[in-house]
């Protein structure tokens, strides 16, 4: 029965990283036969997990959309709850989760049903989060559209808005998205221009799929990081930003981690390392710190938190004594 119940929960989650499985190749993943992958897909059913089935020699199975929540523990207000905070969570790349945040919301949204769907966009749509949002121009929903897009492999329509303000209205294979810096990006293959693009999601607007899959390309290097890290060097700078803080990097992390990684030095000092297009912001987040730091690297910023200090100071004397 343990194998049984393991093999299950296999089966669930093989269904919930692709939306379609032919039935041959879900069997062989799963090293039963194709009998016994039926008997779990009905117990599956039986658990409350909407799987569809299709029918032929190409036939095979799908995990569609509930008329209730299945049975993960979770009651309707829970349910929303978690949708809510992982779309905050995917918007915002919170301490490095983003991404995990997006492939659980692309789980969730999947078989979340409809009425808890609305409760979940209508609570979103009046929540202003307190932290320093790192890129609030993306919609939640457009996050999740073209996960789902570049998850199953069929192509993605939208209007997109160059740097330069011209737009346009492109047609794509979606491949990954990407979170860098304070950006979310999608790596994709453009059809009309026939090569590979990265597009900001932040100038993204509508995005809706065709319907239509397509078999993956390779893209070129293989690696959609440094591919979109590579269009980004092209168009503008980045800064290596590194400082040493003399408070706990625990309280470090507490305050700016969101923005930074901080390493252990000592017990009241620590390392911290940014990226940043502008060197305004971490000199904002340094501040917030409320500690002693010595600016290691660029030079740039040194002199950026000497001319604020100026000015600062100016301030400070021009003040009304009280």
């Amino acid at each position: 029965m343990a194998d049984t119940g393991n093999r299950t929960l296999r089966l669930l989650s093989l269904m919930q990283s692709r939306r379609n499985w032919a039935g041959a190749e879900l069997a062989r993943r799963l090293g039963v036969s194709v009998r016994t992958l039926r008997r779990d897909v009905e117990r599956l059913r039986e658990l409350g997990y909407p799987v569809e089935a299709q029918p032929g020699i190409d036939g095979g199975y799908r995990l569609a959309p509930g008329a209730s929540l299945p049975p993960l523990v979770l009651d309707d207000d829970e349910a929303v709850a978690l949708v809510v905070g992982l779309q905050a969570a995917a918007q915002t790349a919170v301490a490095g989760m983003g991404e995990a945040s997006v492939r659980a919301l692309t789980k969730v949204v999947q078989v979340l049903p409809v009425r808890l769907r609305r409760r979940a966009d209508a609570l979103r749509a009046v929540t202003v989060s307190g932290a320093w949002r790192i890129d609030a121009g993306v919609d939640p929903h457009a996050l999740t559209t073209v996960a789902q897009a570049c998850r199953d492999a069929e192509r993605l329509e939208f209007g997109y808005t160059a740097a330069s303000g011209e737009g346009s209205e492109r047609l794509v294979e979606p491949f990954r998205l990407v979170a860098l810096g304070r950006r979310w990006y999608l790596v994709a293959y453009d059809l009309v221009r026939g090569d590979w693009r990265s597009f900001r999601l932040d100038r993204l607007t509508g995005p809706r799929s065709t319907g239509a899959r397509f078999a993956p390309r390779s893209l070129p290097g293989d690696d959609a990081v440094e591919f979109v890290r590579g269009g980004i060097g092209a168009r503008f700078r980045t800064f290596d930003v590194e400082v040493l803080v003399e408070a706990p990097a625990e309280e470090v992390r507490r305050r700016i981690g969101q923005w930074s990684t901080v390493e252990d030095l000592a017990e009241d000092r620590c390392r911290v390392r940014m990226q940043p297009e502008d060197l305004a912001w971490p000199a904002h987040a340094l501040g917030m710190v409320g500690a002693e730091f010595t600016v290691v690297s660029p030079p740039e910023l040194g002199e950026l938190m000497a001319d604020w200090g100026r000015r600062f100071t100016r301030a400070a004397a021009a003040a009304p004594a009280h």
